[in-house]
């Protein structure tokens, strides 16, 4: 494999389920990574169900956001344009026809690329080196056996006298690692005879009952099949009907999902267990909980199961009921105390939101029109801007008349003003507002007529968006509706105030918007009256109050990811300090603002009120600092990865980075300090600390470590770290 990667640009790891595909990819990437200056990048496609949205994962994945109406192809390119990297993508096998088309992409345009693939089939892109992953030999077969009967029955250690029955299980397994690991964990329940007796007796039918096809494919299904019908009917019941899920789940979805038809709620806890006992589910513990997720091949199966049975349909309604009830919760919520645990629960939810859309697109378009639009709170409170486009147009383009299209409308109508496409925005607000007047629809007219005054707001037509603002707020105190968009009418009304030099009103408005968000809990739009307070603050001169509200503003936004928050919070950060005579900190903070920018829309939204103190800190901080520093520094603050520039602009001390992880494996970059620091003996309290996050967050990434590199110490990770340092 090493060899492979440094004659081919692209290199595909073929081979069935449960092969080992994606430990090769691991553990080859690992051994190569020093070859990569811009280092390795693993995005996970198997929870992708949309093939538009291959692209938008990747860029998720290497934490490049695209919350902009460009193309995420070409923002993509643009990224790794000039980088010396390796991108492993895997489980492509269900987007092929999209992941190809990516692939010879970057190929042809990038480089410096190289991609490692793994999937099911070939992609059939030009300069493709396959590699066939072959089961493993019998000697690594029978010490992975041993090793993983020793985790379930810790006296178990291979020997002389066991070894020709480790072995014929091994050959009956074919080599396959995950038939193998299924089989090992019911030693916990069975002897090694009783294991080798059934193996031998059942298995040899299973395979020689299956004619034509792939025989590893068939001694996988075989082996698959042999371990669903050693579980209960209830937990055969269970992983079936779990299969709909996509990424992990809670106890509470499955409940809701899996029950019903002679299953009920309370058993469903112990039919969890009990496959979670077997190997067949992982549970993962998040802070919100634990979580339960299907391994691919493991989940495939039971589709096959619930297909055969005529219940796939049936299932993927419930699964699309309890995600458009859970949705509908959680916008309920969210004007309230609970919004940046409602922010980490929607991240968590996320493949299976992104399922039940899909589902829904293609069976049912009420249901998707409701469901994008109901998840107005994610696509713009939560910096996921880009994606809620590509299902709202869906939702506009498929719904018709009536209230749900008219929701639809005003909440893409939003999306799109915050992405900077005016011309879309005032087209679907105006057709909202054309409905909302012929039909009654009192709460559309409100909403509509509300971002209308957004979209003139950053259009620079401050007199139509004020008299917009105004009618939306006496809409809105007329149907008795207090909420995140009230706050927010009345906080967008004071930025244009503040622009046309009515501080008096500017700062009466965003004090009325606080106290409402202080009396209901809601800090998301409140983030946003402390930034009108900010803005307030500057132009009046009062530097340390204004610098002060512009820190409180950015750590209110830093627990949602809401970009747009994020880099108008770090702009007027920037303003300040060209103010107060820091004009290295202000250039380093420009040159973050103008990173995340590309990431979010046009810079100041193009917006001329809001790009004049824009341009008018950088034509100060160069005057100050000369050309030459100014873009050295302006270069730096580009440099800062996302919490980087956070931490640096709210003024948090920064911690010593860690000696870096050679070894790839699927950590996120905060994981991977993590990791690190608990090589370096730091407790979680300490890692908390030297980090900035809450120690339940803490314990979470340490947990979300421990169960990706299939550790169950601290101690392992230690080594781990310290190996790769070496």
């Amino acid at each position: 494999m090493r060899r492979l990667l440094s004659e081919s640009r692209l290199v595909t790891l073929t081979g069935v389920g449960g092969v080992g595909k994606t430990r090769l990819a691991l553990r080859a990437a690992a051994e190569t990574s020093r070859a990569f200056r811009d280092g390795v990048w693993f995005v996970e496609l198997g929870g992708v169900t949309d093939p538009e949205l291959v692209v938008h994962t990747v860029l998720e994945q290497l934490g490049v956001h695209n919350d902009t109406v460009r193309m995420h192809r070409t923002v993509l390119m643009e990224h790794l344009h000039g980088r010396q990297m390796l991108m492993i993508l895997d489980n492509c096998e269900h987007v092929v026809g999209a992941t190809a088309d990516l692939v010879d992409a970057l190929l042809r345009g990038v480089s410096s690329l190289r991609v490692l693939v793994t999937s099911r089939e070939r992609l059939g892109v030009d300069g493709e080196h396959l590699w066939q992953v072959a089961p493993l030999p019998q000697d690594p077969a029978l010490a992975l056996f041993a090793e993983r009967a020793a985790a379930v029955e810790p006296g178990f250690v291979l020997t002389a006298r066991n070894h020709a029955q480790v072995s014929q299980i091994c050959t009956l397994l074919g080599g396959i690692p995950l038939a193998i690991e299924l089989a090992a964990v019911r030693l916990r329940v069975l002897s090694l005879d009783h294991l080798s007796s059934r193996l031998d007796n059942t298995f040899r039918v299973l395979v020689e009952g299956k004619r034509g096809g792939d025989p590893r494919h068939q001694t996988l299904h075989a082996a698959v099949d042999w371990s669903f019908h050693l579980c209960t009917r209830p937990e055969q019941i269970l992983w079936a009907r779990a299969s709909v899920f996509s990424g992990t789940f809670d106890l509470e979805a499955a409940e809701r999902v899996c029950s019903g038809d002679g299953v009920a709620p309370e058993q469903v806890m112990h039919s969890l267990m009990g496959l979670v006992d077997k190997s067949v589910l992982v549970s993962e513990q998040q802070p919100s909980g634990t979580r339960f997720r299907l391994l691919e091949p493991l989940r495939q199966y039971g589709l096959e199961k619930l297909r055969d049975a005529g219940r796939e349909q049936v299932m993927r309604e419930r699964h699309r009921d309890h995600f458009i009830e859970w949705a509908e919760r959680r916008e309920k919520e969210w004007f309230g105390p609970g919004q940046p645990q409602i922010f980490s629960l929607t991240r968590l939810e996320h493949a299976n939101l992104r399922s039940a859309l899909d589902f829904c697109f293609d069976h049912d378009t009420d249901h998707c029109v409701h469901l994008a639009s109901t998840l107005w709170f994610y696509w713009a409170g939560c910096g996921m801007l880009g994606e809620g486009r590509h299902w709202l147009d869906r939702a506009v383009a498929s719904a018709k008349p009536g209230p749900l299209r008219a929701k639809a409308l005003w909440v893409n109508g939003y999306v799109s003003t915050l992405q900077g496409d005016l011309p879309a925005s005032t087209r679907m607000l105006d057709e909202c507002r054309e409905y909302a007047v012929a039909s009654g629809d009192g709460p559309a007219l409100a909403y509509a007529t509300h971002r209308l005054g957004c979209t003139h707001l950053i259009g620079d037509d401050l007199h139509l968006a004020d008299s917009l603002f105004e009618e939306a707020m006496r809409l809105y105190q007329g149907q008795g509706t207090v909420n995140s968009h009230t706050m927010l009418a009345g906080i967008e009304l004071a930025i244009s105030a503040t622009f046309q030099h009515d501080f008096a009103a500017a700062e009466r408005l965003c004090v009325e918007a606080r106290a409402v968000g202080e009396e209901h809990g809601e800090l998301w739009a409140q983030a946003y009256a402390v930034y009108g307070l900010a803005l307030c603050a500057w132009v009046s001169g009062d530097l340390v109050r204004a610098d002060r509200l512009g820190r409180e503003c950015l750590r209110m936004k830093r627990s949602f990811h809401d970009l747009l928050g994020i880099v108008l919070a770090i702009e007027v950060l920037a303003w300040i300090s060209a103010s107060q005579g820091d004009a290295v900190r202000a250039a380093t903070l420009l040159g973050a603002t103008n990173e995340i920018w590309q990431s979010v829309g046009y810079p100041m939204f193009g917006s001329r009120y809001f790009g004049a103190p824009h341009g008018e800190c950088e034509s100060a901080t160069v005057s100050a600092l000369g050309e030459h520093e100014f873009r050295e520094m302006f270069r730096k603050g580009m440099d800062l990865q996302l919490e980087d520039a956070i931490a640096f602009a709210i003024g948090e001390e920064q911690a010593e980075e860690p000696a870096p992880v050679v070894a790839l494996t699927p950590l996120t970059r905060r994981e991977q300090q993590v990791a690190d620091l608990i090589a370096d003996g730091k407790s979680n309290k300490e890692i908390a600390a030297r980090l900035v996050i809450a120690r339940r967050t803490a314990e979470g990434h340490v947990e979300r470590i421990l169960q990706k590199l299939g550790f169950t110490s601290r101690a392992q990770i230690a080594t781990w770290v310290t190996e790769r340092r070496a």
